[in-house]
């Protein structure tokens, strides 16, 4: 027995190992490409498959999934001959195993020398200004001419993108230099304009606030004249209801005469020349009003007499010319003028008394004739 144990166990070896080279287990989104003595045979495609012990092989294992190839920075010159440095980042999908094991021997060192050449083209016609702000453009060009060659090799390229486009120092500074110069432009922009609207704005109010004003103090005066206008037509109307004469208007007349010198920024003032013919008339008023009855012609002596105080009194009663100017004191003159007209309206009621006293007795001797 024990000679046959060993060949026992040899041959479960041999089976062992002819049914471990047989059966393949392909995870998912794997592929494997399979060869028979060294020539394509088929892909393996995800679970259990089976191959022909030693003389199928496995060549290749891809992985199918969308992945990520990122390259280092490559530069590259744009037309105003300035060198950048740009990397790019690539999206990429295997489409056919078999293409992509045969048809190139590394697709990712191809995708990453034409993506370098596709990249000069593109930048070699684009300024440095055109190149920082026309990324997407870039990526478009790039992706189409990307797709376009790597179709035969079994690989999809799905994006493109830019990562970084580096110029050089001393143009980094130039350009934060005009950047800046262009903030601080647009910020002076901005604060001119916003006095501007705030200087409008204010102009604005103060016409407002102008036309406001206005518009009140016109109302104010219209109203002020109409209520004077009102006052005015009342008092006419009181006048003419009552039919005053002149005696009284007179007399109103010098009441209100002292008023026109009681003002602080006066330095002068003018008389008027009807001041003295308002003072006879007042006068004249009085006298008549305390005669009761008609007047009785009075002895040629006391008329002279009469005639002879009027005369005084006319005498001390200040001459005032029309229109003629008066110092400072004008006040102090007018009241002593209303004194005076009022010592002459005394003087005129005591006249009479004294020319009425007589005619009395002459009537008493009379009757006791």
């Amino acid at each position: 027995m024990e000679p046959l144990v060993i060949p026992i166990l040899v041959a479960a070896m041999v089976v062992v190992f002819l049914v471990a080279s047989t059966v393949r287990i392909v995870p998912q989104a794997r592929r494997y490409n399979i060869e028979r003595f060294g020539r394509y045979r088929r892909t393996l495609q995800p679970g259990l498959n089976l191959v022909m012990p030693v003389a199928d092989r496995i060549n290749t294992k891809l992985d199918v999934r969308e992945q990520v190839y990122s390259s280092d920075p490559k530069p590259v010159i744009t037309e105003d001959n300035l060198v950048v440095n740009i990397d790019t980042v690539l999206y990429y999908q295997i489409t056919d195993p078999r293409a992509a094991a045969y048809e190139v021997a590394d697709y990712l060192q191809a995708i990453d020398q034409l993506t370098v050449t596709t990249l000069r083209n593109v930048i070699g016609s684009m300024d440095l200004e055109e190149t920082l702000t026309s990324r997407e453009e870039i990526n478009t060009r790039l992706r189409t001419v990307l797709d376009d060659a790597t179709g035969k090799w079994g690989i999809r390229v799905n994006r493109v993108e830019i990562k970084a486009i580096d110029p050089p120092h001393t143009i980094k500074e130039a350009m934060e230099k005009q950047m800046r110069a262009e903030r601080d432009k647009r910020a002076a922009i901005l604060h001119a304009e916003g006095e501007r609207q705030a200087k409008i704005l204010t102009a604005e109010g103060t016409k407002q606030k102008d036309i406001l004003e206005a518009q009140g103090t016109q109302q104010a005066m219209i109203l002020r004249a109409d209520g004077e206008a009102q006052a005015v037509e009342r008092v006419f109307q009181a006048v003419h209801r009552n039919n005053a004469d002149p005696k009284i208007l007179a007399y109103k007349y010098l009441e209100t005469l002292p008023h026109l010198a009681k003002s602080d920024n006066n330095t002068f003032w003018v008389i008027p020349g009807e001041l003295t013919e308002a003072v006879r008339t007042v006068t004249s008023a009085f006298g008549d009003q305390s005669t009761a009855g008609p007047p009785k012609p009075a002895p040629p002596q006391e008329t002279a007499t009469a005639d002879a105080d009027d005369a005084s009194d006319e005498d001390r009663t200040p001459a005032l010319e029309a229109g003629s100017p008066v110092p400072p004191d004008a006040g102090a003159a007018t009241d002593e003028a209303v004194k005076q007209a009022a010592a002459a309206v005394n003087d005129a009621k005591a006249e009479a008394e004294a020319a009425k006293s007589p005619q009395m007795s002459r009537r008493g001797r009379t009757s006791g004739d």
